[in-house]
C-alpha cells in the first residue's frame, strides 16, 4: 500500500471556446499523484480532508474510479479549494488559488495507516497552509520513524507562501525524514539550496525534473543518472510532475532486492509524464499505455 497525503482541489482550466471560459477539472498535486498510482495499478490510499460539496463529491468519484482507497479521507462542510491556472505558450502553468476556509486546510493527524503500508508521499499546498501543514508534517515524522519509504515533492506555489524564509527553513527540517526528494528545477531555484546539501541532510536520492530536458537523479552514494524527455505534442504540463511522483513510487515501493535501477525508473517516469502532457488538464496514463 502507498499512502498519498495532501490536498484535493478543483483546477479551473482555461478553454479556447467560448472566450474566457473555465472548465472545472480535478486537481491538486497529491490528488493527481494518487489518481496516477491507481491508474498504474498500484495499491494506493488517499489521506486528506475533502469537502462535502459537489466539487468534493466529484473529486472522490474520480479516485474511486481509479481504484484508490478512501478510508483515510476526512470530510467537512468547508468549501473545496479552487486553483486557476494560466497557461504559457509552451504549456507550462502558473496558478492563482482560492484557499480561505477550505476543507483541505483543516486536515488533522490520522491514526495508524493501513497494515501493509510501504510508502508515504506528501507535498504541494498541504505543507504550506496551516493548520493542516503541521498535521502533515507530524505524519511525515511519525511514518518515517516507522521505516516507511517517504517521498516529498515541495511543488512550490509562491503565491501561497507568506514567509519564504520560514518555509525554506521548515523545508530543511523535513529532509531528515525524507527518503526521496523530487522537485523541479524551478522549485530548486526558489528554495535556493544545493542538491549535495539536501542529500547530506537525509534523503537517499534527489530526483530533479527538467522539463523538455528530462529527469536527473543524484544519490547519497554519489551516483548520477539522466534520461531524456520523450518528444510529444504538448497540450499542457498540468499533472506531469505528479505523474512522475506516482511512477517513482510505483517502481520504488516494491520489496527491497538489490540496488535501484535508476535509469529504468526514470525512463518509466519520463514515459508516464509525457503521456500526461499530451492531454489537457491532469489526466495521467493507465498501466496498459506504458506496456509498449
Amino acid at each position: 500500500m502507498i499512502v498519498v497525503g495532501g490536498e484535493a482541489l478543483i483546477d479551473l482550466v482555461p478553454v479556447a471556446q467560448p472566450p474566457g471560459a473555465l472548465l472545472p477539472r480535478p486537481g491538486g498535486g497529491p490528488y493527481n499523484t494518487a489518481l496516477a498510482l491507481g491508474r498504474l495499478g498500484a495499491e494506493v490510499a488517499f489521506c486528506s480532508r475533502v469537502s462535502a460539496d459537489g466539487f468534493g463529491e466529484s473529486l472522490l468519484a474520480g479516485l474511486r474510479a481509479a481504484g484508490v482507497d478512501l478510508s483515510l479521507v476526512q470530510r467537512g462542510p468547508e468549501p473545496t479549494t479552487l486553483a486557476v491556472p494560466s497557461l504559457a505558450p509552451d504549456g507550462s502553468a502558473a496558478y492563482e488559488f482560492y484557499v480561505e476556509g477550505t476543507a483541505d486546510r483543516q486536515f488533522s493527524l490520522p491514526g495508524a495507516l493501513p497494515a501493509g503500508t510501504r510508502a508515504l508521499a506528501l507535498g504541494t499546498c498541504s505543507l504550506a497552509l496551516e493548520p493542516g501543514a503541521s498535521a502533515y508534517e507530524a505524519l511525515l515524522r511519525r511514518e518515517s520513524g516507522r521505516g516507511l519509504l517517504t517521498l516529498l515533492d515541495p511543488n512550490i506555489r509562491p503565491a501561497l507562501i507568506a514567509d519564504p524564509a520560514a518555509y525554506r527553513a521548515r523545508f530543511l527540517g523535513w529532509l531528515p525524514y525524507v527518503s526521496v526528494l523530487k522537485l523541479s528545477e524551478e522549485d530548486a531555484r526558489w528554495l535556493g539550496g544545493r542538491v549535495s546539501d539536501w542529500l547530506a541532510a537525509g534523503p537517499s536520492a534527489v530526483v530533479l525534473t527538467r522539463g523538455a530536458r528530462g529527469l536527473t537523479v543524484r544519490t547519497r552514494e554519489g551516483a548520477q543518472h539522466t534520461v531524456a524527455a520523450r518528444r510529444v505534442a504538448v497540450a499542457d504540463t498540468i499533472g506531469a510532475g505528479d505523474t512522475v511522483n506516482a511512477a517513482l513510487l510505483h517502481r520504488l515501493s516494491g520489496p527491497a532486492g538489490g540496488p535501484v535501477d535508476w535509469p529504468g525508473v526514470l525512463a518509466y517516469a519520463a514515459h508516464a509524464a509525457a503521456l500526461t502532457c499530451t492531454r489537457a488538464g491532469a489526466e495521467p496514463p493507465y498501466a496498459v499505455e506504458l506496456s509498449g
